[in-house]
């Protein structure tokens, strides 16, 4: 009988338990708009106006936040060739549909006409990669990746990494900046850029030098229209459009400078911004997916705040 009681009463406090339970809202899950509400202003660091580039064109700037860290000398000469005015009133050449735009000298194969490069260099050695430094902090994926051992994010930009053979480079997606090349791996040094405007063209990985990112801007590029010639290069010289200028951030008065600050890829807010892109909380989403790739994961970018202004 004893034991009767004792098996109805602990029913009954299950079913308490179960009740009070139910009453209780499961937590949701944040969105990526929830983590970044959520944000403190040391999750975030300005633009480093050295390492900032900025294009200027009839409709606008792009911003592009430059890695050294990965290019050093790609990004010294790009820095140089932008100090003695290379670029100004050179063209956007190339406007590939879903892949790249290219900046160019229209005048680079006539000896007679092409741009002179006085103080920078005209080519370099390549930096397709560089060694794995342990010291660069590296949020790494939990997916993996197809062309890659690991891949993750290191000083705001998207990386990949090899243990084995001691390796690290950047890796193309959106928005990544490259110096052009020709076929022999030395044939480039800044004096041609290109911007991804497309699906991430991971084979080019390693095959040419990523020197950058743009951080804004990016529409002003990816919607032009589209060349008409082979690999989207312009036919006719009216169709290219213009560069006005290219100066490094830190040559211009602060009143003249886009004041942005990125969110910190190796803070902890960044992790949770991953997983909100992996499991998609939103209302509108059924089905999580549970992983990501490497250029699905967007780096946020917004204008500097009064709080990191004053820093």
């Amino acid at each position: 009988m004893a034991f009767c009681i004792q098996l109805v009463l602990a029913l009954l406090m299950l079913l308490v338990e179960t009740a009070i339970a139910a009453d209780i809202p499961k937590q949701k899950a944040p969105t990526m708009a929830d983590v970044l509400a959520a944000s403190k202003p040391g999750d975030w660091r300005a633009l480093d106006p050295q390492r900032t580039l900025y294009v200027e064109l009839a409709s606008g700037r792009v911003v592009i936040e430059l890695a050294p860290n990965f290019a050093p000398r790609h990004v010294a000469n790009v820095k140089a060739l932008a100090r003695e005015r290379y670029y100004d009133g050179l063209a956007i050449v190339r406007c590939q549909d879903n892949y790249v735009v290219q900046l160019a000298d229209p005048d680079a194969d006539k000896p007679q006409l092409k741009r002179k490069v006085h103080h920078a260099k005209a080519t370099l050695p390549p930096e397709f990669e560089c060694v794995l430094d342990p010291k660069l902090p590296f949020t790494r994926l939990p997916d993996g990746d197809v062309y890659a051992p690991e891949v993750g994010f290191t000083g705001g930009f998207p990386a990949a990494r090899d243990p084995k053979t001691g390796k690290m480079w950047l890796v193309h997606c959106y928005g990544m900046v490259g110096a052009g090349r020709d076929a022999p791996a030395d044939s480039g040094g800044g004096t041609e850029l290109y911007v991804v405007i497309g699906h991430a063209p991971r084979h080019l990985d390693r095959n040419v030098t990523l020197l950058g990112r743009v951080v804004q801007g990016i529409e002003l590029l990816s919607a032009l229209p589209r060349g008409t010639g082979a690999l989207g290069f312009y036919e006719k010289p009216q169709q290219r459009v213009p560069i006005r200028a290219i100066r490094v951030a830190a040559d211009l008065p602060a009143t003249e400078r886009t004041a942005l600050e990125v969110i910190i890829t190796d803070a902890p807010i960044f992790q949770e911004l991953i997983e909100s892109r992996r499991n998609r909380r939103e209302d509108w989403f059924h089905v999580q997916a549970g992983h990501i790739e490497l250029c699905n994961v967007p780096i946020p970018v917004r204008p500097l705040s009064a709080q990191s202004a004053r820093k």
